[in-house]
């Protein structure tokens, strides 16, 4: 992890938050290459699971919701954390991520106030900051951030900022099913920030209290038994494959099914998405089957209707929800630790950060071989002709081994070399970047030769590849 957060500083992905006034609270601010690469990510779920499918529709609802809101939801009366202080030096500490860092995330998995606090006795869990294992009794800590809504504070009204993006799709249910002319099964999608006061926030950006999450709320029959358990087993493979898709290595992943103790209010069945971090395993993702509680207590609490007709039958009912829930800075991290790597080239060490090309944040460099005016013209003629087509740098500063190595560290799939071969017969050297293999191109085929390479998400050419054969 110490590698990925030196790496991410040095070459643009993430910084510390208000870092030139010390930090805060474990805020992260996304440089120029990261916010390119959580984009990328960002684009690729939306293209997948709204884009390409007929069953999904996308809403962008607010922060700040209507109090009520939060009470029908339960967070107001359910979403806590157990709090413990160490008595020596006054740290809080989440008990709960005190066992799973210590003991594995299975030993924490469901357990009471009161079995958490006889656990970390037992094992003699020491306080991360000074050693002690003396902790008060551990307590439930809502974890809602709460504000004010108005312009004098004596009347100002009690607001929240949300916890999870899912609530919007709830209260704008019907709104998308009737104007939208949406039919069970269907589903909304959502990607946003949320808030959570997390007691003990770290892990570089795997817990923060401000993140993204790109959450799908999927609407079906409570009668249609069949549809739903199959619904739900297409949700957590489809959801796997998408991770699989982004280029993340399968050995790096696992499903856990949650304990009965361990469900959210809400949920009568999860399975989570797992990644094994430097840490542990660690929560990726979830897909929970939340029923109907959420429509149901948002009927009762605003008092209008969230049932639904069927057109077919006429059969009025409140819909069950199956809720694939990723979490997009989650996703972003392990992108980063995925891709990194350690190799040598002729006898070189060199930093390669392996990015599927699809997400890649920089698409391809051009390079002019060396500061010369007749190169720096033709490399820079390439560049005007790619740059509305692909997120591309141009860059003349340095030997052409440095050049490469920098874009290894932000991973750059191809670099373009401007030579003077190239004034000779407009041929271009094409470098890919995990073989750091290089061929000669046409520098007119460039363009259809990098659409090919990314759409394809291929690392290199083939042999075979031509312009004719794959472009007709």
């Amino acid at each position: 992890m110490e590698k990925i957060v030196s790496l991410s500083k040095r070459r643009g992905f993430v910084f510390a938050g208000s870092e030139i006034y010390g930090g805060f609270a474990n805020t992260w601010d996304y440089g120029p290459y990261g916010v390119q690469l959580k984009k990328n990510i960002q684009d690729f779920w939306w293209k997948t699971f709204v884009q390409e499918r007929r069953d999904i529709a996308g809403l962008d609802s607010s922060i700040l919701l209507n109090p009520k809101a939060w009470e029908a939801s339960g967070h107001l009366g359910s979403f806590t954390d157990p709090l413990m202080d160490c008595k020596n030096c006054k740290e809080r500490i989440r008990g709960d991520k005190l066992i799973e860092e210590n003991l594995g995330i299975e030993k924490a998995a469901g357990k009471s106030l009161e079995e958490i606090g006889k656990i970390i006795k037992e094992e003699n869990l020491k306080c991360p900051k000074c050693g002690k294992c003396d902790f008060t009794e551990a307590r439930a800590f809502n974890m809602m951030f709460k504000t004010h809504q108005g312009v004098v504070a004596e009347t100002a009204t009690e607001a929240y900022l949300r916890p999870e993006t899912a609530q919007g799709i709830f209260i704008n249910f019907k709104n998308i099913q009737q104007n939208c002319r949406m039919q069970i099964p269907f589903g909304v999608a959502q990607i946003g920030k949320s808030f959570r006061n997390e007691i003990t926030p770290g892990n570089f950006t795997y817990r923060t209290r401000e993140f993204e999450q790109m959450e799908i709320e999927y609407f079906v029959n409570p009668n249609d038994k069949k549809v739903i358990k199959e619904k739900f087993e297409e949700w957590k493979e489809v959801s796997k494959k998408w991770f699989l898709d982004l280029g993340i290595k399968e050995e790096m992943l696992r499903f856990r099914e949650h304990e009965k103790d361990e469900l959210s209010h809400y949920s009568t069945m999860t399975f989570d998405v797992e990644y094994k971090f430097p840490f542990g395993w660690g929560e990726l993702m979830g897909v929970a089957y939340r029923g109907c509680f959420d429509l149901t207590q948002h009927q009762e609490f605003s008092g209008k209707s969230m049932e639904y007709t069927d057109p077919q039958t006429n059969e009025k009912y409140i819909p069950h929800v199956i809720e694939p829930a990723f979490g997009l800075s989650r996703t972003t991290l392990i992108t980063l630790l995925d891709a990194y790597t350690e190799d040598e080239i002729e006898g070189e060490p060199r930093v390669v950060m392996s990015f599927s090309p699809r997400i890649a944040p920089v698409k391809a460099a051009i390079f002019p071989l060396m500061k010369k005016p007749e190169l720096q013209k033709v490399a820079k003629e390439i560049f005007d002709d790619l740059k509305s087509d692909f997120i591309i740098e141009y860059d003349e500063s340095g030997a052409i081994g440095k050049r490469y190595r920098r874009q290894d560290e932000i991973g750059t799939p191809y670099c373009i070399t401007v030579d003077f071969d190239t004034l000779e017969d407009d041929t271009v050297t094409l470098r890919f970047r995990d073989s750091a293999k290089q061929i000669r191109i046409k520098k007119d085929e460039l363009g259809e030769a990098l659409k090919y390479l990314i759409k394809e998400n291929k690392l290199e050419l083939e042999k075979n590849w031509s312009l004719t054969k794959n472009f007709k």
